[in-house]
């Protein structure tokens, strides 16, 4: 991947060089056209399958760009988009002469309406609500239609506002049926009343609910203000960002533009080296999602964080009142729940099953150790075996030799079979990808050799990546568990293993189907004699994965031997159900060998669907699915507080019967490698992690149903357990 980003990289230059491209190109040095010069030059000549900048790509930009300016279609009017339709099939010869005078129009109308919308929702909060009335509101933005009078907007606010101020009253409701002290009338046995004797009850304040409507409000009137001073506070070229990736992700979802302050950030997540909550957030509309849990951080070690959550407000600690983030762009909402290590933060989350809940964190230093392979070894009926997590597939680009994800692979199936391990299981479950040679080196491992994927470059003669070295690390039986959030390297392993018939994938229907290659850009080496700042870089895709037996894990992702429930089971998260995904494709097979050490391979499988078919947990489990999709599916809610409580009610009682997932317990006991358990002899925070992570494997259902499948895997020769003591 290395040796093609400079070859791109280079012609690249050469290109730019010729057509020099610098802000003298232009009468007008204009930081906003030069950055559509550049960025639409390197997708054209650069991405993996460039798109015609067309009418339909300009009304696809139209629509998508509207959508993000404004999701909740509070701002804009009828009158506003008509305006704008002018220019609905014109974006695309706007782009082809770096002409930006529809964000011109669009941005300065923007702006006009936020500041109109700063009177209407102080004007509608000015009031007490009504939560009585009998009516509803609708989250179905999309078939919604922009309003075409003010007073139809003020209504539109009306809901919106009544509809986070009733939240609000009823977390105050709650708080204070929860807290409040009642003095009641009792008799004791000795026949005096409370009220006789000489005790001193300290009672809670009681809130009338005209008092709790009243805060309520005022809540969200505080939160509302401190959203619209951020937006205030953002720049010309934070919305300019906003309008070019509306353009650049119409090539496809994982194409995207990073804005200086972006690409500084980006930066920093790639060194994994920061203090703060150990999650990785991203910008879904106008709310902030949990995309991933940073193995080792604070939130993995509380364990109450999880993938798909959205953070709704951040308090900080020793402050009263909790920042509403919703709309807030992301950088800004990044530096308030980031921290200096030792100090707590609050976060407000609504939940993937739409429950919203309070969690505080103690923000500490994200540790890079914990994205490192890890190990344990299992008993089960007198057998030992080995569990072997791998985070993520990370390599030192500047130094391979250097650590990377497959010499350290290595050495845990060294040190298992040392430790006399009869099967492994490979977890890349929530692995999101990284090194594509490490992946290589990996299959490597568990093969004699052979080609491991194929890589497509556009206009290219495909190439196949081989494992040359014919040695075999692990020839024993070997399980890799996998989930819809198993993406891009991840799929590349279990792909080879499945086409080979090498191991047994166990997870969900599918991972996530991402089958492409990305490489990032600095766009300022692209300019000469610029005096127009930092010009941010640029994401953009260049290759895509091709199985060995010519299929591409594109959309399709890799289908599991044994399927088992999720949670995300019926949730849309996977690479099918982002805009503009690259399609499925086909390439001719190579030659490969398949496994043939196994006797009883699909016997196994059959054994394992039959299992999983009968196991209550699971069954549970997906009850559970289908629900949080329910949840997760409703689009219009009361805005009575009856009506809006009996729901609340409701979905807690449902909520009650999935309470017993989190009480699984497995017979399995795990336990740390020799050398590791000298290690945290000394060091009481790696004990801590490795305790953690061992309880976590004791209640995993699939963890139990791999170590079932090693112990069902009968091999037709002894696996080699004794080799070369690996140095640590």
């Amino acid at each position: 991947m290395r040796r093609n980003y400079k070859l791109l990289l280079l012609v690249l230059l050469l290109a730019f060089a010729s057509c020099s491209f610098t802000t003298k190109t232009f009468d007008d040095p204009n930081k906003d056209r030069l950055l559509v010069q550049l960025i639409s030059y390197v997708l054209e000549n650069g991405h993996f399958q460039p798109k015609d900048i067309n009418d339909e790509f300009s009304e696809q930009v139209f629509e998508d760009y509207l959508k993000q300016l404004d999701p909740f279609k509070r701002y804009f009017y009828e009158s506003d988009i008509k305006e704008f339709m002018l220019y609905k099939d014109k974006l695309d010869d706007q782009i082809k002469v770096y002409d930006v005078s529809f964000f011109n129009l669009t941005h300065e109308r923007l702006l006009q309406r936020i500041k109109e919308s700063e009177d209407i929702y102080k004007e509608v909060l000015a009031q007490p609500f009504d939560f009585s009335v009998d009516e509803e509101i609708s989250t179905d933005y999309d078939s919604m239609p922009y309003v075409t009078s003010k007073k139809e907007m003020k209504e539109r606010w009306r809901k919106l506002l009544k509809f986070s101020t009733i939240a609000n009253y009823d977390n105050l409701v709650t708080e204070q049926e929860g807290g409040a002290v009642h003095k009641e009338w009792e008799t004791d046995f000795s026949g005096e009343t409370e009220s006789d004797k000489d005790v001193s009850v300290e009672k809670k304040e009681i809130k009338t609910k005209a008092q709790m409507e009243q805060e309520a409000r005022e809540a969200t009137l505080s939160s509302l203000d401190e959203l619209h001073e951020f937006i205030n506070d953002r720049q010309r070229e934070d919305w300019f960002s906003v309008y070019i990736n509306a353009i650049v992700e119409e090539f496809d979802p994982h194409t995207f533009y990073f804005a200086p302050e972006e690409k500084d950030r980006f930066d920093v997540a790639m060194s994994g080296n920061f203090e703060g909550i150990g999650a990785r957030l991203q910008k879904k509309m106008d709310a902030i999602i949990v995309n991933e849990i940073i193995s080792g951080g604070p939130a993995w070690r509380q364990n109450k964080l999880e993938v798909g959550d959205q953070i709704m407000k951040v308090r900080q600690e020793g402050e009263k009142d909790a920042l509403s983030i919703i709309g807030m762009r992301l950088d800004d909402a990044i530096k308030f729940i980031k921290g200096p290590k030792g100090t707590k933060v609050t976060l407000t989350l609504k939940k993937v099953d739409g429950t919203v809940e309070d969690i505080t964190i103690t923000r500490d230093v994200v540790e890079i150790e914990e994205t490192y392979a890890k190990s344990s070894t299992v008993e089960k009926d007198g057998k030992t075996f080995g569990v072997i997590n791998l985070p993520k597939f990370y390599v030192d680009f500047e130094d391979y030799n250097k650590r990377n994800a497959a010499s350290d692979i290595k050495k845990e199936v060294i040190r298992l079979k040392d430790a006399g391990a009869q099967g492994l299981v490979l977890d890349l479950r929530n692995n999101g990808g990284g090194s594509l040679q490490t992946v290589v080196d990996m299959v490597g491992l568990f093969i004699k050799d052979g080609p491991v994927v194929q890589v497509k470059t556009a206009g290219e003669e495909k190439e196949v990546l081989n494992d040359r070295d014919k040695s075999i690390v692990w020839d024993g039986p070997l399980v890799v568990l996998v989930n819809e959030l198993s993406a891009s390297a991840s799929e590349i392993l279990a792909a080879a293993m499945q086409d080979y018939k090498r191991a047994i994938i166990i997870g969900s229907k599918q991972t996530y189907g991402k089958g492409t290659v990305q490489n990032v850009l600095d766009l300022n080496r692209m300019v000469r004699n610029s005096s127009s700042g930092d010009m941010g870089a640029l994401k953009f895709t260049t290759q895509k994965f091709y199985r060995i037996n010519g299929g591409s894990t594109q959309l399709e992702g890799v289908k599991s031997d044994v399927v088992v429930p999720d949670r995300y089971s019926y949730i849309n998260i996977g690479e099918k159900d982002q805009e503009n995904p690259l399609a499925w494709d086909k390439i001719d097979a190579v030659d490969y060998d398949v496994w043939k050490n196994y006797y009883d391979y699909d016997v196994t499988i059959k054994q394992s669907k039959e299992r999983m078919a009968n196991n209550e947990q699971l069954k549970l489990i997906d009850a559970n699915a289908q629900w949080v999709k329910k949840i997760r599916d409703q689009e219009v809610y009361s805005l009575n507080y009856d009506k809006y409580k009996a729901e609340l009610k409701l979905n807690e009682e449902e909520a009650k019967r999935f309470e017993k997932i989190s009480d699984y317990k497995t017979d399995l006991t795990f336990n740390s490698l020799p050398y590791e358990q000298e290690l945290m002899a000394k060091d009481t925070v790696l004990k801590e992690k490795r305790e953690r992570w061992h309880e976590n494997l004791s209640q995993d259902v699939y963890i139990e149903e791999a170590i079932h499948v090693l112990n069902d895997l009968k091999m037709t020769y002894d696996v080699k357990t004794k080799v070369a003591t690996v140095k640590d």
